[in-house]
């Protein structure tokens, strides 16, 4: 294996004749210093575009993610550990010790949360989309290369299993998943491919780093890493970069929110970019708060909110279903369940008065009306409580007053992820 290029040396080796054909390219590179450098500034920059890179060589391939682990001394978990952080034995940043700050920061600031431990799927092949269009929820078709969407994967019936984050890249779709399910999510991919079909499905988690940034001040950071072109384009546009010849690809929208930015990277570049985000400002989180700010925000989770227990209409996705695509998986139900305005419970924000369990129930007037799934508690001395559950649409709305088991009270809230969803209007019962 040759030694790794530089980027500049990247644009005068074969991997540059994988750009799409008419493209002109928008590469910047993050120095090892954390200083960000424009090398193609005068090109103009467009909102589509792919390039495929493997690290160490300049022979063209149809990968853009043939990444090898990285060398121990750029092992970002272990520059972490040293630096304080408590790390799981699974490897998962728990906490920087910072919790109450870095929610304050996503509110206020802007914060950085290492994800590498949520699932990253690759799916490639001439048939590739066309094959997702009927796997999920969203229509992959309208999709153009760097443009992304959320997408829901569900049972025949439409059953929840995980809501992910697509980008569609010149040669493959990249699925973004919740750790627990990109196991099963893979194996059920693979079910459904048909010998004819020309696709594949890998799980490429291990070979890339993910991180998030968010919070209204995650432009200025992009902005001061000269690669501002994304900032005010959609969600789900992303643009390739390189770092010390190495690929990162950001895209627009954080996971838990359509504001703040997405970072795919090689593990060997991940330092470099952990540490030029925190040089810009940013406050590094854990995933103990990131689990805080996902319940607060309101965007449900494999195995609490999404299991097959519920639909995909109860749990308020509605921002990542296509209603006039042809058929896909859950599609019928989906169909009849708007049809006949059949969806008999919504998911909810719920501020309670004390801790609670998830799977309590929760009862107005003593009657059954639905469950809790999630609970956080707030900053601390603060004694907020937080958190999500199903209630039926009935005993349902803004400001009501629930009972959450036996003497905990509940007030409905809106959930910032759940009120950006756009349902279609209901049907009147004459137009049936």
């Amino acid at each position: 294996m040759s030694a790794p290029v530089t980027a500049q040396a990247a644009l005068s080796c074969a991997q540059w004749r994988r750009i799409d054909a008419g493209a002109n390219p928008c590469h910047s590179t993050l120095s090892s210093s954390g200083r960000a450098v424009a090398f193609i500034s005068r090109i103009p920059c467009y909102p589509i575009l792919a390039r495929s890179f493997k690290i160490g060589s300049s022979s063209t391939s149809s990968s853009p993610f043939e990444l090898s682990p990285p060398p121990i001394d750029h092992d970002l978990l272990e520059e972490i550990t040293g630096d304080g952080a408590t790390v799981s034995e699974d490897g998962i940043i728990e906490t920087f010790g910072n919790d109450d700050e870095a929610l304050d920061a996503f509110d206020n600031g802007v914060v950085v949360s290492d994800l590498s431990h949520f699932g990253r799927i690759r799916v490639s092949g001439d048939d590739r989309i066309q094959f997702l269009h009927n796997q999920s929820t969203a229509n992959f078709e309208c999709l153009q290369q760097g443009q992304g969407c959320d997408t829901v994967f569900v049972t025949p019936t439409a059953r929840t299993i995980d809501i992910s984050h697509a980008w569609n890249m010149k040669n493959s779709v990249l699925l973004m998943v919740y750790p627990q399910t990109c196991s099963s999510i893979t194996q059920m991919l693979n079910k459904y491919i048909f010998f004819a079909d020309k696709v594949e499905v890998e799980d490429i988690t291990k070979k890339t780093s993910l991180f998030i940034l968010a919070g209204p001040k995650s432009n200025q950071v992009i902005e001061s890493l000269n690669v501002g072109n994304l900032v005010g384009q959609p969600y789900g546009t992303h643009h390739h970069y390189t770092v010390n010849g190495m690929p990162l690809t950001i895209g627009v929208g954080s996971i838990i929110s359509e504001e703040g930015y997405t970072l795919l990277m090689s593990p060997a570049a991940a330092g470099t970019v952990w540490k030029s985000l925190l040089s810009q400002g940013a406050l590094p989180m854990g995933s103990n708060a990131w689990e805080k700010l996902r319940v607060v925000q309101g965007r449900p989770a494999p195995g609490k909110e999404l299991t097959d227990e519920f639909n995909v209409l109860e749990a308020g996705l509605w921002n990542s279903i296509s209603l006039n695509k042809g058929c896909y998986k859950g599609q019928e139900t989906v169909s009849r369940l708007i049809t006949y305005d059949g969806v008999k419970q919504t998911l909810w924000g719920i501020h309670l008065s004390a801790a609670a369990e998830p799977g309590t129930l929760i009862t107005v007037d003593g009657k059954k009306v639905g469950k809790l799934t999630s609970y956080t508690y707030g900053r601390e001395g603060s004694n907020e409580h937080y958190g999500l559950g199903y209630i039926r649409r009935q005993a349902a709305s803004l400001g009501k007053t629930v009972a959450i088991g036996d003497d905990i009270v509940g007030t409905l809230v809106e959930a910032p992820f759940l009120s950006r969803q756009s349902p279609p209007p209901i049907p009147s019962k004459s137009s049936s």
